[in-house]
């Protein structure tokens, strides 16, 4: 993948590195020593002078989530655990799953030296069993870290999830760790984490792979350097991943900053921007926001989200009603169904949005999708309805001329587009796969035997 990063030591390799040999002959290990020669509260007091914020999408700052799970151990009892979310289960995104096959060693080292840092007993990697080829390269870079006697190595353990939304869900994945299914818990992990019971609390830290991938470079080359990229608020650089309506798409490591055009436009060759949405969890972005800084606290003043990295661009070719359609439809089939407000509310808005498709929705069904977006957050467990709601109401805002137009016209729509859930990147021709499955999933997580899109253009067929 692409690195317009010339640094050779930020996070995205120029090259795959294939063996714990070659990463110390690179500069690897150098971290892990660095955080052994010093007292745990000097390795986060170091990261916080970093100002390292969280790769996963809220952007939280590192070493005040360590700290406070810390205190929370302290106060209530229990034993620290550390979980390093690998799941990548945004649409969008693809980051980490590069991450892991170029650089599987400086993952594991930020492991290592968040263990001696929190003083958390054990870790866990969670990622999807269907990611076959990182799985296999987690494995061998933790079988030959533990077989360098790296302290902490022997203390992770890899643990495979199922291919469902809501496992990346950081409180979804302690419920897979435990050997249950992927139901988000109202308690958050810093409160209660893993195996915690009325008498211990035992709080969970839980950050994703590129997170802990720049603990091991802040650790080996200081906080200063680390903000020698990026700004002030957003130090260091982030990995993206851009999708869709362009040229070059692909997985590219910039500064913080760095402006959406810069991004969109100049690097992965976006030529006709309509709508782009970073994952299904924040508002659309327009054109008119393009030149808003990737960072933060930016994105976040200009009312759009930062989330995992990942960018889904669509030009003025597509229908708004296609595109909503296909990300709300997501939304409503990964739903648990725990929150009766979630889960029916997501089915309601994609049912009235598939009808829009199918040019048997009226002014009043649109209506009716709004209002039902008003309250698909009552009583939410995890953040997946909250997302809807900025999906929903932004997009409808954003081309409230557009959805009027398509249902009063009267014309289906080209149904075509595919759910935007990456499956590879090929890296030397850009080529991108998406879940070739996923339109057959249905809202229990079970795959249909009949084919919706086939079933649709039989029956534009016979329209016609």
């Amino acid at each position: 993948m692409a690195d317009p990063v010339d640094d050779a030591d930020r996070l995205l390799p120029p090259a795959p590195v294939t063996s714990l040999a070659e990463h110390l002959r690179q500069g690897g290990g150098v971290g892990l020593q660095a955080a052994l020669g010093m007292e745990p509260g000097e390795v986060t007091d170091l990261v916080d002078r970093a100002g390292l914020r969280g790769r996963g999408g809220a952007g939280f700052p590192t070493a005040t989530k360590w700290r406070g799970v810390q205190a929370t151990a302290a106060e209530h009892g229990g034993r620290v655990t550390l979980v390093a979310n690998a799941a990548e289960g945004e649409p969008g995104t693809y980051k980490d799953r590069v991450l892991i096959a170029q650089q599987p060693y400086a993952f594991i080292e930020g492991i290592c030296i968040a263990l001696h840092a929190s003083g958390a007993e054990h870790a866990y990697i969670g990622i999807k069993e269907k990611f076959t080829r990182p799985v296999q390269r987690l494995r061998e870079a933790l079988s030959e870290a533990v077989a360098a006697s790296w302290p902490g190595a022997e203390r992770i353990e890899v643990v495979t999830g199922p291919d469902e939304y809501l496992f990346g869900e950081e409180t979804g994945m302690l419920e897979v760790i435990e050997g249950k299914l992927p139901m988000p818990r109202i308690v958050k992990p810093f409160e209660a984490g893993l195996y915690a019971s009325t008498t211990q609390s035992n709080p969970t830290i839980v950050n994703n792979v590129e997170t802990l991938s720049h603990v091991t470079r802040i650790l080996a080359h200081g906080p200063d350097w680390f903000r020698g990229a990026g700004t002030e608020g957003s130090p260091g650089t982030m990995v993206f991943t851009v999708v869709g309506d362009v040229a070059h798409p692909g997985v590219y490591e910039l500064p913080l900053g760095t402006s959406l055009r810069t991004l969109l436009v100049d690097i992965a060759g976006a030529d006709d921007v309509k709508a782009v949405y970073s994952g299904v969890s924040a508002a659309v972005i327009t054109p008119d926001k393009l030149d808003t800084p990737l960072g933060f606290d930016e994105m976040q003043e200009a009312g759009l989200g930062l989330g995992s990295g990942g960018f889904i661009v669509y030009d003025s070719s597509r229908n708004m009603v296609d595109v909503l359609s296909v990300l709300v439809n997501f939304l409503a089939v990964e739903s648990c169904g725990q929150c009766n407000a979630c889960k029916l509310g997501n089915m309601e808005m994609a049912d009235v949005l598939s009808s829009a498709q199918r040019a048997e929705a009226t002014q009043t069904d649109l209506e009716r999708m709004l209002k039902r977006n008003q309250t698909v957050t009552d009583q939410n467990r995890c953040y997946l309805p909250v997302g809807a709601q900025l999906l929903v109401g932004s997009t409808v805002q954003a081309f409230a001329a557009e959805f009027a137009g398509t249902v009063e016209r009267g014309e289906p729509t080209s149904a075509d587009l595919p759910t935007p859930l990456i499956d590879h990147i090929d890296e030397d021709s850009g080529e991108v796969t998406y879940h070739p499955r996923y339109h057959l999933k249905q809202h229990d997580w079970s795959y249909s035997d009949v084919d919706p899109v086939e079933e649709r253009r039989r029956a534009l067929r016979e329209m016609r």
